[in-house]
């Protein structure tokens, strides 16, 4: 190994150290005291419950860990938004289990675990995925009412979303094992099978003191919406079980009685490894996000065994088609190629940069992949498509409209990897989240907006320095750099992948070790969804 590789290793590690280390703490929801106080109430915590509910030792990712991350710091935050979202396995059944964090403001939703439960839901629904809900939630946290109730994307969504699954025959069990209120108190009895745990788990629409307050009447909450109540009275739940144990176990019986799923068919054959030990991929790509490399010694790592088939291999360089196999699986990869290019007219195209012949070639590779039941892999490190005279006379938004085209209209299952750089136009063209992937992911290296810091602070900070100029304030040269370091400074945090991960814009920072199980639970999961539709481009300009 070379001196830049082991540079780039160390960096790279350092970085997915630093992240691992945020999800660790992230991982103790409200803390170690808050966590203790629900065992002491004869409670699991959200991760014992999940860690209980799938199969031993089976594989799992989760989904949104950093959801909220630094984002409601006034109010003593909501790591990973204070509701846990897993792809797990139960009885050897893919399924999403999202189960309420009570030691984080007693599981109470905020903004973004609503939008993290949507999430999950569109998961279960694109992938016909059955879904079990561990309930134990206070409600709506009322300081931020108005960021989580009445609009079309908040809390009430996911009442619709149980009655829109309930429609597609997606099985949907929820358990009640501690709070279940107001309208949270729907979703029990809108999923085909319930259960509360006796003593601890507790539905109604208002509780005992509100219930005083509006019509006088004196009642414990135990009397009131407790299990017996809702088990022997009022029919609300299915199954009463004595703690969480039972529960769990319940859930586990119930779903593994379901009848097998229609397959989508994707092409599959017996999994291989990569072409080496996939650590190395920690030192293949450079430290500095502007420094260019070869792409196809990613590629080689993530395939098995580092085999691929070329589509246009001359053609179109700045993207790399290819048709391959990850953990056995057939899929079509589309990868950015940041190794500066010499063209056959003599020209040097810039690495990571979209011009006209790649989008082209990468359109035509997008509607072959759908004609042939083929997931899409998009592997991004882009900084957008090329500009200037010659790519817009040549037509450059034509073709990047083309290949935008194509990705809006796939019907295949997409993942996207941010490996790198993911900007402006590219990050629509390479399958952002805007285009709908069944998952999408960024390394630790991963930076996302709208253009390179340096750039957007330069503009910025001219945009910033004129205002000041038309107002009569003159500017030294030491003010302007240390108004252009405040500006890249601010502007530099929000392009961190863990800026993105806490607003959901990616589903988790991953180690890149663990691209290919990623990869591979997806289409698992994809596979349970016959694809309905055509692969159709409507009106294409040629």
């Amino acid at each position: 190994m070379d001196l830049d590789f082991n540079k780039n290793e160390d960096h790279n590690k350092l970085r997915w150290s630093d992240v691992d280390k945020k999800l660790a703490q992230i991982k103790l929801g409200g803390g170690k005291k808050q966590l203790q106080k629900l065992r002491d109430q004869g409670k699991m915590t959200a991760r014992e419950r999940i860690n209980a509910l799938v199969d031993p030792k089976s594989k799992q990712i989760e989904i949104g860990a950093f959801a909220a991350h630094e984002m409601y710091e006034d109010y003593g935050g909501a790591p990973a938004a204070g509701v846990i979202v897993v792809l797990g396995y139960i009885k050897k059944r893919l399924c999403v289990i999202v189960a309420n964090d009570a030691s984080v403001k007693a599981g109470a939703w905020f903004p973004m675990a609503g939008k993290k439960n949507l999430r999950a839901q569109e998961i279960a629904m694109e992938n016909r995925l059955p879904i079990v809900y561990l309930v134990d939630s206070a409600g709506v946290f009322l300081p931020m009412q108005d960021e989580i109730f009445p609009d079309k994307e908040h809390f009430g969504r996911i009442f619709r979303n149980n009655a829109k699954m309930s429609s597609l025959g997606i099985t949907q069990i929820a358990a009640v094992m501690g709070s279940c209120v107001a309208g949270g108190a729907y979703l029990p009895i809108m999923s085909d099978e319930s259960l509360i745990v006796d003593k601890t788990g507790s539905i109604f629409l208002a509780g005992s003191y509100l219930v005083k307050a509006a019509i006088g009447e004196e009642i414990d909450n135990e009397t009131l919406g407790g299990a017996s109540t809702h088990s022997e009275i009022s029919g609300v739940t299915d199954y009463n079980v004595p703690d969480d144990k039972a529960a769990l176990n319940k859930i586990r019986s119930l779903i593994d009685k379901i009848g097998e799923p229609e397959k989508a068919g994707f092409n599959r054959v017996k999994p291989q490894s990569p072409k080496a030990n996939d650590e190395q991929l920690f030192g293949l790509l450079p430290a500095k996000r502007s420094t260019p490399y070869d792409t196809y010694p990613i590629i080689e790592q993530l395939v098995d065994q580092g085999e691929y088939d070329e589509y246009k291999a001359g053609y179109g360089k700045t993207i790399i088609t290819a048709y391959a196999r990850i953990d056995g699986w057939a899929v079509g990869i589309v990868a950015n190629q940041r190794k500066v290019i010499k063209s056959k007219k003599g020209e040097m195209q810039l690495g990571g940069v979209i011009y006209g012949d790649a989008a082209d070639k990468a359109t035509r590779f997008i509607a072959n992949c759908n004609q042939k039941k083929i997931p899409l892999v998009f592997l991004q490190d882009v900084t957008g498509f090329m500009v200037g005279s010659k790519a817009e006379h040549g037509g450059i938004i034509k073709d990047g409209a083309k290949m935008v085209n194509a990705q809006s209209n796939s019907v295949v299952p997409k993942f996207t990897i941010i490996t790198g750089n993911s900007y402006g136009a590219g990050n629509y063209a390479m399958c952002g989240k805007a285009f709908d992937p069944r998952l999408i992911v960024a390394w630790p290296s991963a930076e996302m907006a709208v253009m390179g810091g340096a750039q957007a602070a330069k503009v910025l900070m001219q945009i910033e320095a004129s205002s000041l100029k038309k107002k009569g304030v003159k500017i030294a040269e030491e003010e302007q750099e240390e108004l252009f370091k405040k500006i890249k400074g601010r502007y530099d945090k929000q392009t961190k992948p863990e800026y993105g991960a806490a607003r959901l814009w990616t589903d988790a920072i991953i180690n890149p070790v663990d691209t290919r199980k990623w990869i591979s639970m997806g289409i698992e999961a994809a596979n349970h969804a016959p694809i309905t539709e055509r692969f159709n481009m409507g009106v294409l300009q040629v």
